[in-house]
Formats: structure tokens, sequence, C-alpha cells
């Protein structure tokens, strides 16, 4: 039977940001079953949300207080129950996000750890002892959030690991009783009908045994991207992982239907990522593909990125395609610079290669990132004296319609982090636009349920003109799209032009040549 997930659109809610049911300026779970309606009129059929468990909120919910419960500033357990049911009812599959790599350090097995040397807990995290006189930590490992990876702890006297914040620390997937805690976690949240995971830094999980000092990093892009001057080669992507993914995919396996396994695979090779899905079909089913998020959005650069990824898939994987996370700028600011058709260019490439496309919520109405002043900022990797930019611009909040509390909140109620002030980007301007970057998300969304060779054919990439990508699904679809300036013609195209940029071109046959203006798209059907 054919896994859903490879025919469904999926869309990440960041849950702080979506809708704010209770006024409170900070979005919620019921929020969430408030706008289930609009991701049905989408056409979405799984949604990602972002952490849902208690935590202090050091790294807003990246930092796990308790596995197996509901923030109260997000709802309740029950709560969340009923989004999953009220979801079902509209076809739509609930993601978690799982944070394996680290927990809180209010997490009961943290406070456990640090309190003896004997205590249950305190292998399950990764100790060293301070070097020297100075107490110098054992290996260069660095955190992403500056300065050394590992912290002194002083009621345990000894050094542990974070490769986040010192409130994250590391967990020892060495430790049997470690992976032993998460199979239960992930039978817990499977049990109450959560489709999958989306596990956050999935090829981070398991260390070095013998804390090697990490290489210098030779690779540009992780040097661009990350900020940091060293490799991830020993306190990341260790060989051992793929057991706990494998483990993992065993236990997703064993239920009906089977449950989704999407990594975060915080890798820019895509030889390296395509290997997180191991034999095609014993590791994960999807992985976020860093090189083609962080390719820009010209045909030569994207063509190179599709090819790659597609060649190296095991056989039985299936390619993942974003554009946009909470972690990194927005599509319409990093790809398009606010154009909105460089928008329905990018948003068109993503629903019709072959793979599993994933939404971050705004995109759909080309939401772009928001500039949020030095008092506003929220993200503690934006605070002053961190090594990196804050991604709050990329987090704020949905503009489901114009004027006060922009209908993500009350008039009058402070948002937890800024609107921005887009002219016409929300959802209720754009529902009354046909020929809106709404309405061409949907359209594109539906034609990709209505067409097969949409969802399962096949894809070849054609010859085209300079600054011309273009590709053809199954027999019967051709997809074109114009990322220059330029006016370009595409030859050996036949059909209808079913969907395109110009709305107004819809309809129209299409007789062996192609004409598109600059930035247009068109998908043609035979």
């Amino acid at each position: 039977m054919r896994p859903w997930w490879r025919d469904a659109v999926l869309y990440h809610v960041y849950c702080r940001s979506f809708a704010d049911s209770d006024g409170d300026g900070v979005g919620d779970l019921r929020g969430v079953v408030d706008h289930l309606d609009h991701l049905a009129w989408l056409g979405i059929g799984g949604i990602w949300l972002s952490p849902t468990m208690p935590s202090p909120n050091a790294d807003w919910g990246y930092d796990v207080a308790d596995y197996r419960d509901v923030d109260p500033a997000l709802g309740t357990l029950d709560g969340l129950d009923d989004l999953v049911a009220e979801a079902g009812r509209l076809g739509i599959r609930v993601l978690l996000d799982l944070v394996p790599n680290h927990t809180s350090d209010r997490h009961p097995w943290f406070l456990d750890a640090r309190s003896s040397p004997t205590s249950a807990h305190r292998d399950w995290y990764v100790w060293a002892d301070p070097e020297g006189e100075t107490g110098a930590p054992p290996n260069n490992w660095l955190s992403f959030a500056g300065g050394s990876a590992w912290t002194r702890d002083e009621a345990a006297g000894r050094l542990y690991l974070h490769n986040y914040l010192a409130e994250q620390p590391d967990l020892d997937w060495w430790n049997p009783e470690v992976r032993d805690a998460f199979d239960e976690i992930l039978r817990f949240w499977f049990d109450r009908g959560i489709a999958g995971f989306r596990i956050d830094t999935a090829n981070r999980i398991v260390k070095d045994r013998l804390l090697r000092d990490n290489p210098p990093a030779r690779d540009a892009l992780h040097r661009s991207v990350t900020g940091m001057p060293l490799e991830q080669r020993y306190s990341a992507n260790r060989p051992e992982v793929h057991e706990v993914l494998r483990r993992w995919r065993r236990i997703a396996d064993g239920y009906d239907p089977p449950r989704l396994l999407l990594g975060e695979t915080f890798l820019f090779d895509i030889a390296a990522m395509a290997g997180y899905h191991g034999n095609g079909d014993d590791e994960l089913q999807l992985a976020l593909n860093l090189p083609f998020m962080f390719s820009p959005l010209a045909a030569d650069a994207m063509r190179d990125a599709v090819t790659r990824t597609v060649d190296a898939l095991p056989d039985g994987a299936w390619p993942l395609w974003n554009g946009s996370s909470h972690d990194v700028p927005r599509l319409a600011t990093r790809w398009c610079g606010g154009d909105p058709a460089r928008v329905r260019c990018a948003l068109l490439l993503l629903l019709t290669l072959r793979g599993t496309p994933l939404l971050y919520y705004g995109d759909e109405i080309g939401m772009g990132d928001t500039t949020v002043p030095p008092d506003r900022v929220r993200d503690p990797l934006g605070l002053p004296g961190s090594a990196r930019a804050s991604r709050d611009g990329a987090r704020t909040p949905m503009r489901w319609r114009a004027g006060p509390g922009a209908g993500f909140t009350a008039a009058g109620v402070e948002p937890w982090l800024p609107f921005g002030s887009e002219p016409g980007v929300d959802v209720a301007s754009q529902r009354d636009d046909r020929g809106s970057v709404l309405h061409l998300c949907r359209d594109a969304i539906r034609l990709r349920a209505a067409t097969p060779e949409l969802r399962e054919g096949g894809m070849s990439l054609l010859p085209a003109p300079p600054g011309v990508l273009a590709w053809r699904r199954g027999d019967s679809v051709t997809v074109a799209l114009n990322l220059g300036d330029r006016p370009a013609t595409v030859g050996g195209v036949e059909g209808t032009l079913a969907l395109g940029t110009d709305r107004e071109r819809e309809g129209a046959a299409v007789r062996g040549e192609l004409g598109l203006r600059g930035w247009e798209g068109a998908v043609v059907v035979v």
C-alpha cells in the first residue's frame, strides 16, 4: 500500500505563532484546531507541530522537561488529543517534534544525574572531567550557541556536553537505558494516534565515544550557515546513529498504518543526507535537505541540487522539498527578495517536483521575514553574546487578516513576537483574490492531488534555454519555470496550460513551444 505521506503536502505549524485562542499573545493548540479549516481548504495532508512538550523555553520548546505531556502555555494533553481527532476528521495527520539529542537542564533525568555520582540517571548524559589546573574541556567541540560545548556543573563537579545552549545537556545515546526510554516515548505518542515525528537533529544524537577533536571545516556552506569553523565529524554523524534510526523504524513500521519518521538531517553533503534513508526502507522515510534549501532560486543551482539529490537517494527512498523553516529566513525573503512573482515560481517548484513538499506556515501567502527590534528578540541565539543571528524574523505571527491583532490574537494584545506589515499578505485578503499567491498555492496542491503523474510519476529534467528549469513528470505533464528576468521559449512542449503563475493564460493550448516571460512558470498537461 502506498504510504500516505508520498501523496500528501505537509505543513509546518510553529505553534506559538499560528493562532492565539485565549488572548495571551501566544499561539496555542486550540488556535490550531480553530484554523484546521484553512489547512483543509488548502489541501494539506499532514501537519508537523513545533515542540508541544513541557519546557522552560530557554530555546522555545527545544529544551524538553517532560516527553509525555503538553506545555501548559500551549494547552493540555486532552487538547492535543482533540486536535488529532479533529484533524483526522478532515483527513489531516499530525506529527510532533521529537527532541532526542538533549533535554532541558530542568528535566527530572538531569536533576537526578547531577545529584550524585551513583544516581540512576548519572550515565544518561555525556560527562567529562576537567583537564589540568585550568579545568579545560576534553576536546575542541563547539556549541551552536557559541563557545565551548562543555560547561562545568558545580553540583556534579564535572563538565557536561551541550551542543546547543548550556540549558540543553546532551543525552548519552551509548547508554541502552536512554534508548529504551525513547522506545517507550515513541510508543506512548503512537498509541495516542500521532502519525509520526519530525526528529530534531536526527544526525547528531550519537557522539564519538572517545570524544576526539573535530577537524577544521572545509565546506563553505557549512561555515556560512553554522558560523562554525569545525566539521562535526565526532560530535555528530557517527555511524552508530543509524542503529538508533533503524530501531525506531521497526517500531514505526509495527503500527497500522506505519508511522512517519521525518528527520532533520543538518548536513551540507547530499550523499551524507541520503544515507539517513538507510537501504531506502529501514531508516528515515523523509529527510530535510539543507543543500537544496540553501541553493539560490536560479536554474543552474536548482538543477544541480535536484539532480544530486535524486541521484544520491537509495532505491525505495523518497525526497522531501522545502524552502522555509523556523531556523532560517523564509523562502519569500531568502529566495525571492519579497518579489511575489518569484514566490509563485518557488511554490510551483516545491509542489511539482517528484517527492513530498513541506510548506512552512505563511509560505502559502508569500509571507516574508519580519524585522524584530532588539528589545523584542526572544530567540536565545539572537541575544547579545550569541555567535548566531536571531531566527525570530521567520517565526513572527501568522497574518490571518488585516487590522489590529491580524486575526492571530485579540485587538490590543501584544503578540509574543511583532507582526509583519506587508500589505495584502494575509489569508483573508488573498482568499478574496483569485490571482493571489494563496490561490495559486491551493490550485497547485489541487492539481497535484488530481494528477497521478504529479504524485507518483517519474521525473526527468529537460533541455531548456539559460535561466529556465524544465522537467517532465510521467508521460503527460511538463513543468517549466523561467527563473530569470528575460523572456524565454521552451521547445517540445505539447498540451494544455493547466496551471500558471500568469493565471490568465490557463486553459491555453501549447503546440510545440511554450513562451515564458521573466519569472513565469507553467504546468502543461497532455
